[in-house]
């Protein structure tokens, strides 16, 4: 499911690239992904607080846990980001440390500032999110705990309320400068609803509730495909609503219910179309591919032709061939960067020696696969 979430961010951002030469077909395209990439990162920010709560180890460390978090995002995004610097200074764009610093850092999505905000490789903002989470989580997930067993459900409504809060809370912030056209919204209002990371901490938060929920045997007899089309409803009611409503409000409550359901499906041993081989490689180089995604849309279409544009079929194969394309270079990443560092950084050099003595784990390899941290 990872990979399909990172496929909506994809075909969301390819719409900017307006592959369509039909006018009226490019309008229906951009208007079928409206929302995808929306719905695809709210998808990650609750998987993140879900998969991270249902494999919290006995006896962790804060310190651990940081370091194992920082193997698994820092190398890889260095690597993107620095490929994207050299394709800005490539194609004569400018870089400028001011903007560049920030990001290498995973600090930018602070910066209520769209050079900063955007620049570089722009969907790593999300990472400047998930890195506040990973600070946070040695102590919301205590105090998560601490909420009692019948009151989960009822914490659950209360932060999905306080996500449909934020747009108009943002209305308390400047309402200049504009963001540039096709959103038509101040800049400060949609960064704080979008990217401002103590609002989206609601939806990590989210993610914990729902496996405490389902750890506490508190869980719903809700499937899989009925929460599938929860969320779809949601996909296709989120086009209806002004701008600000749509980025989380819509679909945070459908996407936690769909996360649930589906690690519930996984864990019981359950049919998924998600476990084959295949899928379960894709999954694995989702971030990888999150990572790569925008520049193979940008510097693809450029190599092709920046301004050009294809009939129906042709443009329908040029998105096929740069999917295949960042598919690609995403595995290349995940094989040769992700891996590696994970395996290199994730824990001393004690702790490697000391696992090397420890009898193997036993039990369901169900329970075990979907919810390993460093896969997430």
């Amino acid at each position: 499911m990872r990979f399909i979430a990172a496929l909506l961010v994809f075909l969301g951002h390819a719409s900017a690239q307006h592959l369509f030469a039909d006018t009226g077909t490019d309008k229906a395209y951009s208007k079928a992904v409206e929302g995808a990439g929306y719905v695809g990162v709210s998808f990650f920010f609750i998987l993140s607080g879900y998969v991270l709560t249902w494999s919290a180890r006995p006896g962790d460390t804060a310190p651990k846990f940081w370091r194992r978090r920082a193997a698994k995002i820092y190398p890889s995004t260095v690597v993107a980001c620095l490929l994207a610097i050299v394709l800005l200074l490539a194609t004569d764009q400018p870089v400028t440390a001011g903007v560049a610093v920030p990001n290498l850092l995973l600090v930018h999505t602070w910066v209520p500032d769209i050079p900063t905000f955007l620049g570089v490789n722009t969907p790593t903002w999300s990472l400047g999110c998930e890195l506040f989470f990973y600070a946070l989580f040695p102590v919301l997930l205590p105090l998560c705990r601490r909420i009692p067993a019948n009151r989960l459900w009822l914490t659950a409504g209360l932060v999905t309320v306080a996500i449909a809060l934020l747009p108009a809370a943002s209305r308390l912030l400047p309402g200049t400068p504009m963001f540039p056209p096709p959103v038509s919204e101040p800049f400060p209002q949609f960064w704080f609803v979008y990217g401002f990371p103590p609002a989206r901490l609601l939806e990590f938060a989210l993610g914990i509730l729902m496996a405490l929920i389902v750890r506490s045997g508190r869980w719903v007899p809700l499937g899989m495909g009925p929460a599938a089309l929860l969320v779809l409803a949601a996909f296709t009611g989120l086009k209806f609503v002004p701008l600000l409503y749509s980025i989380v409000a819509v679909a945070a409550a459908p996407l936690a219910l769909l996360v649930a359901a589906a690690a519930t499906a996984d864990t019981e041993g359950r049919w998924s179309p998600f476990r084959g081989r295949v899928a379960l490689w894709l999954g694995e180089a989702s971030f990888a591919f999150y990572l790569l995604h925008q520049l193979v849309l940008t510097y693809g279409h450029r190599a092709l032709g920046m301004t050009r544009s294809w009939s129906t079929p042709g443009a329908v194969g040029v998105l096929l061939l740069l999917l295949v394309v960042a598919v690609a270079l995403s595995g290349v990443l995940y094989t040769f960067v992700e891996r590696p560092a994970l395996r290199k950084f994730a824990r001393s050099r004690r702790d490697r020696e000391a696992s090397r003595t420890q009898p193997p784990m036993t039990g369901s390899p169900g329970a075990v696969a979907p919810v390993s941290a460093d896969r997430h």
